[in-house]
């Protein structure tokens, strides 16, 4: 054993937290680092806090924002609830809504930004939509009003595979997403980023896809809805992202009068976790977009 060898220790610090919302009990994980403004992150689909990881380490980020990510209940380090082993996971757009702002209320977050991806770019839109004068602002990445697989393809039953006993699920999750990521990513964090779904609980990934394809469908008339004004909206989307395509992402740029939109260059779906020097490249101005903005109004 090298008793020189290297350390290095983050600054991040890991806490669980208990707390009942959904009419259950449950036992929350969470990372942070930094202080100031709050900065809650939103994990995508199937995967957890870790897709987060670059970004807690960034001092350029923690020395204006109090960065938070958590994992969702049955991702990560997040427990399910008690008698989970009785019913099948499906995530709705009211459980991740209340999820969030249970979080939001038990850390006694004042004026938090909020900034998800691909499942959590949606909830993005959901949270500006209902709780819009609860947020100082919101970072929708791979933000789109739906997902679809194509023609009349169900895509519960298509993607079924994911949660069957004669198929490795977890393996299956992260061929599934492996094309959403831009062929320019470094493999390193390609790897860990497909790494993460290859952990997920059994069905969870799924469970996550009934939101994304189903339940938060917002080609209902609701995207009229956000307020910009009150909520300012920032859409930051990979070029490479078939799922939240650039288009689909400035079709609600438009139809909200988002604060603003960029095409993010040489990224695709997972871009905080695939290519984290890349993509901070395009946070770091919208968060001094944000700051400004808080200077603006006081």
């Amino acid at each position: 054993m090298n008793i020189h060898a290297k350390v290095e220790f983050e600054e991040i610090t890991g806490r669980y937290m208990r707390l009942d919302f959904d009419d259950k009990q449950h036992r929350i994980y969470y990372e942070e680092a930094g202080s100031g403004i709050p900065l809650l992150c939103l994990h995508t689909a199937g995967a957890d806090g870790r897709q987060y990881r670059d970004i807690l380490n960034e001092p350029a980020i923690t020395k204006n924002f109090r960065v938070i990510v958590f994992d969702l209940p049955w991702h990560g380090k997040s427990s399910p609830p008690e008698g989970f082993e009785r019913e099948v996971y499906q995530l709705t757009t009211d459980k991740y809504v209340d999820t969030v702002m249970a979080i939001c209320d038990a850390l006694d977050l004042e004026n938090p930004v909020v900034m998800g991806c691909s499942i959590g770019g949606r909830a993005v839109l959901h949270l500006a939509l209902r709780h819009g004068d609860r947020f100082r602002a919101g970072v929708g990445l791979q933000s789109a009003a739906f997902a679809e697989l194509g023609g009349d393809v169900d895509p519960m039953a298509y993607l079924g595979s994911l949660n069957r006993h004669d198929v490795h699920g977890q393996h299956q999750a992260a061929g599934s997403v492996h094309g959403l990521i831009a062929p320019t990513s470094p493999t390193k964090e390609k790897w860990e980023t497909l790494w993460h779904y290859m952990q997920g609980g059994p069905g969870v990934f799924l469970g996550d896809l009934y939101y994304y394809f189903v339940d938060g469908d917002l080609r209902n008339g609701l995207l009229s809805g956000i307020d910009t004004e009150k909520c300012p909206l920032y859409l930051l989307t990979g070029e490479y992202d078939y799922s939240a395509s650039p288009e689909m992402t400035k079709q609600v740029a438009e139809e909200v009068g988002a604060t603003y939109c960029e095409i993010m260059e040489g990224l695709g779906h997972f871009p905080m976790s695939e290519n984290p020097d890349q993509f901070k490249k395009y946070l770091l101005p919208v968060l001094d977009k944000i700051l400004d903005q808080k200077e603006a109004h006081g």
